[in-house]
């Protein structure tokens, strides 16, 4: 019996220069075997970290016209995967997208991507990151880091100083916005590790995946963890198999990066990492 191809709608933005958002959603995606249609809640000229006076155009209006065109032609997507977004009135654009093509057969996964080492990105507001639960709450799995967590539960940035136990419960309340499976990136309990910590409602069950921390800190690596994670959650791996995954393909697109000197405002060579992505999703 021949297996149809299945579809990701991939909501983000697009930097025109410097890998992240659509500019890696879209090929890692493509990468795993999947048909991905795209729809971009803003253009920049560049990605807003290590770079001034990048141009952006707020793509806000439309979003909806897309969304409606896409139902005319009746399309049926198995994943939805939204990112970030270029203003407050996306949030309820987005939700109402996935209302039009969420269904029992199809996984929405919400990467609330606003923030990082403490502070909020430079277009959102605090009501932008309050609004962001509305999307949690319809998603089957979020992926926020530290700080975008403790955004969406309006908490303190504990920043490094936690343990498993703070880990575990940040979990729990996070599944309490509305998902039924939760992942935390940025997650060490020891200065050489580094990685991310999963829980999952149905099971209750907590797990880690970790590897080998490389110094330093690179653009964009928050959206390869999440369009890795989705790509080994619909090649039928479970929630620690494709964590353990975005993990291990995360750190070799790093070592990469190292390897040929780029510079990392630019963000990391996925693209030469792609055969070990390809590979340890067995395709």
């Amino acid at each position: 019996m021949q297996i149809k191809q299945k579809r990701v709608a991939a909501i983000h933005d697009i930097s025109c220069v410097g890998r992240c958002s659509l500019t890696v959603a879209l090929p890692i995606l493509s990468a795993a075997g999947f048909d991905t249609s795209v729809l971009p809640t803003a253009v920049l000229s560049t990605h807003t970290g290590g770079f001034e006076n990048f141009t952006y155009r707020d793509l806000t209006d439309d979003i909806r016209p897309i969304s409606d065109h896409w139902q005319s032609l009746n399309l049926e997507f198995d994943a939805l995967y939204s990112g970030f977004l270029g203003s407050f009135e996306q949030i309820d654009l987005v939700a109402h997208l996935f209302d039009t093509f969420q269904s029992e057969k199809n996984l929405t996964l919400v990467d609330p991507v606003m923030a990082d080492h403490g502070e909020l990105y430079s277009i959102y507001t605090p009501e932008m990151a309050k609004g962001m639960t509305t999307l949690c709450a319809k998603a089957d799995i979020i992926v926020p880091n530290l700080t975008e967590a403790a955004f969406l539960l309006d908490e303190p940035y504990v920043g490094e100083d936690y343990d498993q136990n703070y880990v575990e419960e940040l979990l729990v309340k996070l599944s309490q916005l509305g998902s039924k499976k939760v992942v935390v990136t940025g997650i060490s309990f020891d200065p050489s590790q580094l990685g991310a910590a999963t829980y999952d409602t149905e099971t209750r069950i907590f797990d880690y995946a970790f590897n080998d921390r490389v110094s330093d800190y690179f653009h964009g690596t928050g959206d390869i963890f999440g369009s890795t994670l989705l790509s080994g959650l619909l090649n039928d791996f479970n929630l620690k198999e494709s964590t353990q995954i975005a993990v291990d393909y995360t750190r070799e697109c790093i070592l990469k990066t190292v390897e040929l000197g780029q510079e990392k405002r630019y963000g990391v060579c996925f693209e030469r990492a792609i055969p070990y992505l390809i590979k340890r999703l067995g395709l």
